[in-house]
């Protein structure tokens, strides 16, 4: 029986997707030399359909990388020099703290799961290049709201990296409130897994100018010296490229995604609140929209889980020390409003 996934990530796939991977096959797409005309043109349509349909800003850049994990790389590589500050209430937000911390000094400011980072004071320290954010916490259902990061904004004065691995392409983003944005595609874009998206502001392509770090195959600045031609700077995931660029040219403008997808959010925590399920998150403000998590007990949880794979959808584990005392429910544009409804009357006969 195949389930309707609502794992957050590798999650559901956009269902075109499976005449574009023919498509691809039998146009020859998987056997371009990646120096052609054919795939500079190619690579440069699917940046294009990125930039419409997520409403990027025209100065900012786009670069396609292996995964979000690589990013971390990168910007700590290319970006800073001397110390990074990550704030993060969260797994993925700490493991890149961690990360950070294997390249060059970093800093850590943890802040509670309830806790709106509006409230968190910025703590400034003197050489602090790079304050890194994690726009939706995939391990714990939580986001950082907009009005949040308008005052992080301006009151930091180095760049701001934000990793919305599972928010880019499910919601509209602040662009301008950050210097870095990056994503994989597994997520919100509704694609196999495989490949990264970075976009990066005029201000992280000056610093990275000023900084010259030329020394690794995935260095910001080579990068962007080939993807300025429309080019890579090693053989890339042209199936992948192509894919996002079909969905890209597919789906609707970011507006009337966000919308969708928060109609959605909404009538499900709604839903959830009057009812005896436990959200995980208490404060509405800063819930996600994109991944919906519910608490219990193990047993509680475990039986939840089961019981709906014998209905035929796959909810997601719990992650690190929630793993089996949570499920964490995918809201990502692929999947259809029909296996929301699914979900919707077997959590209700299940309650």
């Amino acid at each position: 029986m195949k389930l309707t996934t609502f794992y957050p990530g590798p999650s559901q796939l956009y269902p075109q997707v499976e005449g574009y991977l023919l498509d691809a096959y039998q146009s020859g797409v998987l056997s371009m030399n990646h120096r052609s005309g054919a795939f500079m043109d190619m690579l440069g349509r699917t940046i294009a359909e990125i930039r419409s349909k997520l409403d990027i800003p025209a100065d900012y850049e786009i670069y396609f990388t292996s995964s979000a994990t690589e990013c971390w790389e990168i910007i700590s590589q290319s970006l800073v020099q001397t110390s990074s500050h990550h704030a993060f209430n969260g797994a993925f937000g700490q493991k890149w703290f961690e990360y950070a911390g294997r390249l060059h000094p970093a800093f850590s400011h943890p802040f509670e799961l309830n806790q709106d980072l509006n409230t968190w004071r910025i703590e400034q320290r003197e050489n602090a290049e790079m304050l890194c954010l994690t726009h939706n916490e995939t391990s714990n259902g939580t986001a950082i709201p907009t009005q949040s990061l308008q005052k992080i904004r301006r009151r930091f004065e180095g760049l701001i990296a934000i990793d919305a691995t599972s928010s880019m392409a499910g919601v509209a983003l602040p662009w301008s409130m950050g210097d870095v944005w990056f994503a994989s595609v597994q997520k919100c874009f509704g694609l196999p897994s495989g490949l990264g998206v970075l976009v990066v502001s005029p201000r992280a392509v000056a610093r990275a100018e000023e900084i010259g770090e030329r020394n690794h195959y995935n260095s910001l600045l080579f990068i962007r010296d080939n993807f300025l031609k429309n080019q890579t700077p090693y053989t890339p995931n042209i199936l992948g490229i192509y894919l996002l660029g079909q969905v890209m040219a597919q789906v609707p403008p970011i507006e009337v995604v966000d919308r969708n997808v928060g109609e959605r959010a909404k009538a499900f925590y709604s839903l959830l609140e009057g009812s005896s399920y436990e959200l995980l998150v208490n404060n509405p403000e800063v819930r996600s929209a994109t991944v919906l998590a519910i608490q219990g007990s193990e047993d509680f949880i475990g039986k939840i889980k089961e019981k709906a794979v014998k209905q035929g959808m796959l909810l997601g584990n719990g992650y690190g020390d929630r793993k089996t005392t949570t499920v964490r429910i995918a809201n990502f544009p692929a999947i259809p409003d029909t296996d929301f409804v699914q979900l919707r009357d077997f959590l209700l006969k299940y309650h």
